[in-house]
């Protein structure tokens, strides 16, 4: 894995595009798929490629309407529980990570498995094995019923304690004030954690930050664009399904940043027309499981109405790239069929 990820000088939007009379829209870069969502979609398409269907998926890999509707098309079945996948079947683990005991359910059903978790993600997991095992008590900054902290919590769950958000951090308590360390969901608002952290840090002023940062690169980035945008943008429209924690962060960092308006859509079919009364100039971005199909259809939908002059707001150049789960390289029917005694 590399990473290059750096601001750009072309992310300020000038004053002479600013001073443009007429229409706009800002498109912030980068925006739509990170590495971790590309990762998981393509896994589950190679798995359908490789084996044929059906290659069933415990909950959605990636939490996007479009995606997930296309991926059942080309015959992924996705379901809440591994107890609803047959026994001697394939399923793949979404991009947010699973708990061990949800492996260990596999296990016991008899289901090769394809882990499909984000690297990113998975990092955040060793954190917290290993500050566990040191006998820590882990503050877990994260969203209550979030996929990803219950897979999170579910590695150490007698010593992680979930703070959902600065207003948790009064009722926290912890053993002992000097080994307490805090982790994040990957997809939070960058300012909303940092805050949550302030407070934690002063009643426990011992806290530990992790050794590198938990919010996933992709998250920051989009959230700088959108930052960028803000002041300059009459409406926001957001990209993005409502179960997206990142996408709705996004529609919050807008408000935050200055936009007048924002609004999260899963397409240009969901756009009120009333929203553009009295703007002239609207942001465009998309959440880190969008593909680019439902950004081109907004900005299709907003040149019609007039808004044809696009500018780009830069934020960073992204080059992360993961490689695809290693189960993808083993004949796995065959695996399936000997699990299950056929």
């Amino acid at each position: 894995m590399t990473a290059t990820s750096r601001p750009s000088p072309a992310a300020t939007i000038s004053g002479d595009a600013a001073r443009r009379a007429g229409k706009r829209v800002l498109l912030a870069a980068p925006r739509g798929y990170c590495a971790g969502v590309d990762r998981a979609v393509i896994a589950v398409e190679k798995a359908l490629e490789q084996y044929g269907a059906p290659i069933y998926v415990r909950h959605e890999i990636v939490h996007n309407k479009y995606v997930v509707r296309t991926l059942e098309k080309k015959g992924a079945i996705f379901v809440e529980e591994t107890a609803e996948v047959p026994e001697g079947s394939i399923v793949m683990f979404s991009a947010h990570g699973v708990a061990p005991v949800v492996h260990e359910e596999a296990a016991g059903r008899r289901l090769a498995t394809i882990d499909a978790t984000c690297p990113l993600v998975t990092k955040v997991h060793k954190e917290a094995v290993r500050f566990a095992g040191e006998d820590y008590d882990i503050l877990l900054i994260g969203h209550d019923g979030h996929e990803e902290v219950i897979g999170t919590s579910g590695e150490a769950p007698d010593h992680i304690t979930l703070v959902d958000g600065p207003d948790d951090v009064a009722s926290v308590e912890v053993r002992d004030e000097s080994k307490v360390v805090w982790l994040s969901q990957t997809t939070l608002s960058v300012d909303e954690t940092m805050e949550t952290v302030d407070k934690l840090k002063e009643k426990f002023p011992q806290l530990i930050s992790p050794p590198s940062d938990d919010i996933c690169y992709a998250t920051q980035n989009r959230q700088i664009a959108v930052k960028q945008m803000g002041a300059d943008a009459d409406l926001v429209i957001v990209v993005g399904s409502k179960n997206s924690s990142n996408s709705v962060r996004l529609v919050e960092v807008a408000l935050g940043a200055g936009a007048r308006d924002s609004h999260l859509v899963d397409s240009a079919d969901e756009i009120d027309e009333a929203w553009l009364e009295g703007v002239a100039t609207v942001g465009v971005t998309s959440g880190a499981s969008v593909p680019e199909i439902l950004v081109e259809g907004v900005l299709e939908w907003l040149a019609q109405r007039g808004f044809e002059d696009v500018e780009i707001v830069k934020a960073a150049e992204e080059s992360i790239t993961f490689s695809l789960p290693k189960e993808l390289r083993r004949d796995l029917r065959a695996e399936a069929a000997a699990l299950a005694g056929k």
